[in-house]
């Protein structure tokens, strides 16, 4: 009989409602990155075109 396994509870992730916020882009030959921040300055989210699958040229 196959055992059942034991169920992992995770918190949900808070949603930040932001109004205004800024956008860094720094472009390089091998990768593009994208940082969007809160007006103070803190990093909400981020990432890079290779983690979304572009390769080559594309990024």
């Amino acid at each position: 009989m196959a055992k059942t396994g034991k169920k992992v509870v995770r918190k949900k992730v808070e949603k930040k409602n932001i109004a205004k916020g800024v956008v860094h882009i720094q472009s390089t030959f091998n990768n593009t990155i994208v940082t969007i921040c809160d007006p103070v300055g803190n990093v909400v989210a981020w990432s890079t075109s290779g983690a979304k699958g572009f390769k080559g040229s594309r990024k």
